[in-house]
C-alpha cells in the first residue's frame, strides 16, 4: 500500500483523502489547524495530524502529495517536497483520475468565473442530471467519491491556484474568461499568474475546444500553441466565431439567444452569457434549453446582486469583487450617481484602473487595510474603518435614483472570514437599514 500525503484538511482535503483512501492509499492527513472529522478519518485507517505538520513527514516516501489549492507553494512543508521533486497535485486532479466517465466543461479567468459556471450548470442540468464543482458547489473528489463510476457533465470553475496541481486534466470544452492582476501576494509575478491560467488546455486535443477571448490582448499574448479547436469570442468584433450583432448572439451563423432576454446586467455579462451557452451546445444542450435558462437566469450571489431599494435608492452587494478588474465590470453596468464602498485587504494591486469612473462615482467610502489607498483615485473620497461606518455614511448622503454599490476591489481577509461573510453581512446592514426606515 503507498503512502499519500495530505497538505490542509478543509473540505476538499478531507474529500481527497476518502477518495485517495477508497482507492486503496494510506493516506497520511496534516493541517496546521484542528481537524474536525480526525476521528472519523482515523477509524477509516488514515494518520491524521493536526495542529502543525511534524517533522517526521518530511522523512517519509509518498507516491505523490496533495495539498489544498489556498497554501502557496512558498509554504515551508509544501516547498520541502518541492525541492525534493516531489509530483504535488491538487483535488481536481485527483478526481478527474477517477472519473472517467466524466465530461467538463471548464472554466477559469479573472472574473466572469462563478456567472459562467453557474450559467453552463443550469444548461446542463437541463439536459439531464449535472454537477457543479472547484471553486463552487461541492468539491470534486467529494462528488466522485460517491459517483465516480456513472456518466456526468461537469461544469467546473478553477483557479489558477488549482490548474498549477494538474498534470492530466482535460475538459472536453475551455475558456479563461479574462485577465487581469491578482492573486500577487501568491504568485512570484504577474507572467506567473497569467501563464498558469493557460493549462486550462494543455492536455487538450483535436476533439476537444477552447474558447479564446480575443478582446482580451492578455489571453491573446498568453493562449499560445493551443493543441484543439479554438473558437474565438469577442463582444467588439463579428468576424470571429462567437459574437453579439444586432439583438442577437450567434456561434459562427447560428443564433444561440437573444439578448433582450438577459435579465443580467452588463455587456460583460452578455459576454459571460455567450460563453456559457457555447459551451453548454459544445456539451450537447439543445438551444431551446440553452435559451430557456437565459430567459429564467437572474445572476450569482454577491456578483451585482440586487439587494433592496430604500427611499428610491437601489442597493447592490457586489462583495465577490475582490480586484479592480471586476471592480470596474460593476460600474461599468451602471450610468451614474453611484456611490461605491470599497477596500479591504491589500493585495498589492494599484487602483489606477478605477479612475475612469470618477465621474460616475458621486463619492467613495472606502474602508479596512486599504481604505487610504483610494484619496488619489477618486475626487470624492472618504476613508472609514469599517464596512459598518462606510454603510452609514453612505446613506447620510444617499438621494433618490442614487445606487449603493459594494465593489470592494479587494480580498475580504482583513475584517471577514471570506468574501460571502462580507456579502451577507452588507445584505443584513441593507435590510436592517430598510426596516429603520419602513
Amino acid at each position: 500500500m503507498k503512502d499519500v500525503l495530505v497538505i490542509g484538511a478543509a473540505r476538499s482535503g478531507v474529500a481527497v483523502s476518502k477518495l485517495l483512501n477508497k482507492k486503496g492509499y494510506h493516506v497520511i492527513l496534516t493541517d496546521m489547524k484542528e481537524i474536525i472529522q480526525k476521528e472519523e478519518l482515523v477509524q477509516m485507517g488514515m494518520e491524521v495530524y493536526d495542529n502543525g505538520h511534524p517533522d517526521f513527514l518530511k522523512e517519509k516516501e509518498y507516491a505523490f502529495i496533495v495539498k489544498n489549492p489556498g497554501i502557496p507553494y512558498r509554504a515551508p512543508l509544501v516547498k520541502f517536497f518541492k525541492e525534493k521533486g516531489m509530483p504535488i497535485y491538487t483535488e481536481i486532479e485527483i478526481g478527474y483520475r477517477y472519473a472517467p466517465n466524466f465530461h467538463y466543461g471548464a472554466i477559469t479567468g479573472t472574473d466572469g468565473k462563478t456567472t459562467i459556471t453557474t450559467l453552463l450548470y443550469e444548461m446542463l442540468s437541463k439536459k439531464k442530471e449535472a454537477l457543479v464543482a472547484g471553486n463552487i458547489g461541492t468539491p470534486l473528489s467529494e462528488q466522485v467519491f460517491e459517483k465516480g463510476d456513472m456518466e456526468y457533465d461537469v461544469a467546473i470553475e478553477l483557479s489558477n491556484f488549482q490548474l498549477l496541481g494538474m498534470e492530466t486534466f482535460k475538459p472536453v470544452v475551455s475558456t479563461v474568461s479574462n485577465l487581469a492582476p491578482d492573486h500577487l501576494d501568491y504568485m512570484d509575478s504577474l507572467a506567473d499568474y497569467y501563464s498558469s491560467k493557460m493549462k486550462i488546455y494543455e492536455n487538450c486535443d483535436e476533439n476537444d475546444a477552447f474558447i479564446r477571448n480575443v478582446d482580451d490582448p492578455e489571453i491573446v499574448k498568453y493562449a499560445t500553441n493551443i493543441p484543439c479547436q479554438i473558437i474565438d469570442f469577442s463582444l467588439k468584433r463579428t468576424d470571429v466565431n462567437l459574437y453579439k450583432k444586432g439583438n442577437y448572439t450567434y456561434l459562427d451563423d447560428m443564433v444561440l439567444f437573444d439578448i433582450r432576454d438577459l435579465k443580467i446586467v452588463g455587456d460583460f455579462n452578455c459576454g459571460n452569457a455567450m460563453m456559457a451557452a457555447c459551451m453548454a451546445y459544445k456539451l450537447g444542450v439543445s438551444l431551446e434549453d440553452i435559451q430557456t435558462v437565459i430567459k429564467e437566469f437572474k445572476g450569482v450571489e454577491h456578483r451585482i446582486e440586487y439587494v433592496n431599494t430604500i427611499d428610491g435608492v437601489r442597493f447592490y452587494n457586489d462583495t465577490k469583487a475582490t480586484n479592480t478588474h471586476s471592480a470596474c465590470a460593476a460600474l461599468s453596468a451602471f450610468d451614474k450617481n453611484v456611490i461605491l464602498l470599497c477596500g479591504g485587504k491589500d493585495k498589492h494591486i494599484p487602483f489606477d484602473d478605477l479612475k475612469q469612473f470618477d465621474e460616475k462615482v458621486k463619492h467613495c467610502f472606502s474602508f479596512g487595510q486599504t481604505k487610504d489607498h483610494f484619496k488619489d483615485v477618486f475626487t470624492n473620497q472618504t476613508s472609514c474603518e469599517t464596512m459598518q461606518e462606510a454603510f452609514e455614511k453612505a446613506v447620510l448622503l444617499a438621494k433618490e435614483g442614487d445606487i449603493v454599490l459594494l465593489s470592494p476591489a479587494c480580498s475580504s481577509f482583513d475584517q471577514f472570514k471570506n468574501y460571502e461573510v462580507r456579502g451577507e453581512i452588507y445584505k443584513e446592514i441593507v435590510n436592517e437599514y430598510a426596516k429603520k426606515r419602513s
